[in-house]
């Protein structure tokens, strides 16, 4: 048994009912899926909509390495921390996707005493969300084929069917397919493919909508083809949008549990930050800032990517701005952005560390050219030793101008992290006014060429785009058709700045390669996928299943 599933097997659960409580829900707000979770009513939500936002921190992070930086578990500990010193909070998160639960990555629910519970529950199938954001999606191209099958009324050319199919688990198989093969019964043949559900634009538009009507007109402006005559269609011209809603009417309510101090915590949505916008719903985060004093929230991967579509999709599209955000690094991590091998960072190496403090500046750069105010949060391992720690932390007030706070929540739970809660509670409530130092990475006006061109150029620090001749024409066909003003969403590697995951550090100079963009009208964004990227992942060699079982006493085995 894992340590995380051990610690979170050993801790007493109250009942789902205490935990609205103390957050100020009542009980009749409450549809319970079991005793420790359950979903919250809309006319709640609708109730609340009115009361004053609390103060919002976003957790991001340096790039991801395989040494482990702990974004989910310091985003647990920092929201039990400041529920410890007196401040009002909750914490809102993103679902785990099936896909890296299985793969390479494992769970998504904190680690050590910094956990969200039930954690299996939570991990595996949770309150069905995932699920019927899968059926939603692959009603929409039931509908297409159908629509197809029946006369193809709407004239739509099969060359130009841009909707794939989703499934949440990783399957390289199903990357390139061919639909209809067989006799005419089978529908038409056509090439096609499937995507991971958590890039799906469904899953975007429900962690984007900010209600039910908003969500059924989203879905509504989903465009799935082109017409011979080079006109749009629309899932709302499919009349799909409707019956799409209906599947997704309750995955569109929050859904309540808590950590292991107690600390309530919305976990809704599931986004990636590297194929999608990485951030959890805009309906959880907003019943969050009007339950809590607090709320602490994360933004999937490295801040290139996850903090970014945060900053310049989710607040741009919800009018959000954070109180201050918190860059999560490890020792051992840097480390290895400094050059050093996986199986060399249990030993002392100042050198590799001082290399591998260029990433983590690079993001607290980036951060503050948003207008954040910025703090440092050294996710401790036992493996650091004092001078590495004490390096890492002059690095950052001397040359980064910021505070890096050493905190142990993954072992001591929120009283670990109760020095970085004071720091942030004090770097939000210093009196300035968040939103007026506030600013987007780029203006709505900007073509969108030039968005993706600032952002490779502006947060990657690339020298140039290049784009895949089909890319650009796209683009210019995006921009005549009148979404020119929607934000862009990049699609890239979260293990470097660059497209290139070998390309450690702080790497600049290099010419970032667009391959294919793919218009999300619903969501409100249009996605740039950069280098070999994959909106479909692969297993690895070993993945996280082999290590997967049921116990004699039905228990499940081999999940962290």
């Amino acid at each position: 048994m894992t340590i995380d599933l051990q610690i979170a097997r050993a801790a007493t659960l109250k009942p789902i009912a205490a935990i609205a409580e103390a957050a100020g829900i009542p009980l009749e707000a409450l549809d319970p899926y079991g005793k420790y979770i359950a979903k919250l009513d809309q006319p709640f939500l609708a109730a609340i909509a009115g009361r004053p936002r609390g103060r919002l921190i976003l957790v991001t992070a340096i790039n991801p390495t395989p040494a482990g930086e702990g974004k989910t578990t310091t985003t647990i500990g920092l929201g039990d921390a400041l529920n410890r010193i007196g401040k009002r909070t909750v914490i809102a998160l993103r679902e785990p996707s099936l896909g890296p639960v299985f793969g390479r990555k494992g769970g998504a629910t904190g680690g050590g005493y910094a956990q969200v519970l039930p954690m299996e529950a939570i991990n595996l199938h949770f309150t069905g969300d995932f699920h019927a954001i899968t059926a939603a999606h692959n009603l929409l191209a039931a509908m297409i084929d159908n629509h197809i099958y029946w006369g193809n009324a709407l004239d739509i050319d099969l060359r130009t069917v841009t909707w794939r199919r989703v499934l949440d688990m990783n399957d390289r198989a199903l990357r390139q397919i061919a639909t209809g093969l067989g006799d005419g019964f089978n529908g038409l043949p056509r090439e096609t493919g499937f995507d991971i559900t958590v890039a799906s634009e469904v899953m975007a538009i429900l962690c984007l909508a900010r209600d039910l009507n908003d969500l059924e007109r989203r879905l509504a402006r989903i465009v799935v083809a082109r017409t011979r005559a080079g006109a749009l269609v629309t899932a709302g011209d499919l009349k799909a949008a409707g019956a799409m809603a209906v599947l997704l009417k309750d995955a569109a309510r929050p859904n309540l549990v808590q950590t292991i101090d107690g600390s309530p915590a919305l976990i809704h949505g599931g986004p990636f930050a590297n194929i999608a916008h990485g951030c959890n719903s805009v309906i959880a985060t907003e019943a969050a800032l009007r339950l809590g004093d607090y709320v602490v929230t994360e933004a999937g991967f490295g801040a290139d990517l996850g903090a970014e579509k945060f900053l310049d999709i989710k607040c741009r599209s919800a009018g959000l701005v954070p109180a201050a955000a918190v860059v999560v690094a490890t020792v051992r991590a840097l480390k290895m952005q400094g050059g050093a091998a996986k199986d060399d960072l249990g030993r002392e190496n100042l050198d590799a560390l001082g290399n591998g403090l260029v990433n983590l500046g690079r993001h607290v750069e980036n951060l503050r050219g948003f207008g954040l105010k910025v703090a440092v949060a050294i996710n401790a391992f036992d493996s650091d030793t004092a001078a590495e720690q004490g390096l890492l932390a002059h690095v950052c007030e001397d040359r980064f101008g910021v505070k890096a706070i050493l905190c142990r929540h993954w072992a001591e739970g929120g009283a670990g992290a109760e020095d970085l809660a004071r720091h942030v509670a004090a770097l939000a409530e210093d009196g300035a006014n968040p939103l007026a130092a506030f600013r987007l990475a780029y203006p709505d006006e900007m073509e969108l060429k030039e968005k993706i061109e600032t952002v490779a150029k502006r947060i990657y620090r690339a020298a140039g785009v290049s784009f895949a001749p089909k890319a650009r024409r796209e683009l210019e066909r995006f921009q005549a058709a009148g979404f020119g003003r929607l934000p862009v969403c990049m699609a890239k590697t979260p293990y470097s700045f660059s497209s290139d995951e070998s390309l450690l550090g702080a790497p600049s100079g290099f010419t970032l390669p667009v391959r294919e963009v793919r218009l999300s009208a619903g969501a409100g964004f249009v996605v740039a996928i950069c280098g070999e990227v994959m909106t479909m992942p692969g297993l690895p060699r070993a993945p996280a299943a082999d290590r997967m079982s049921l116990n004699a006493k039905g228990e499940i085995e081999g999940l962290s």
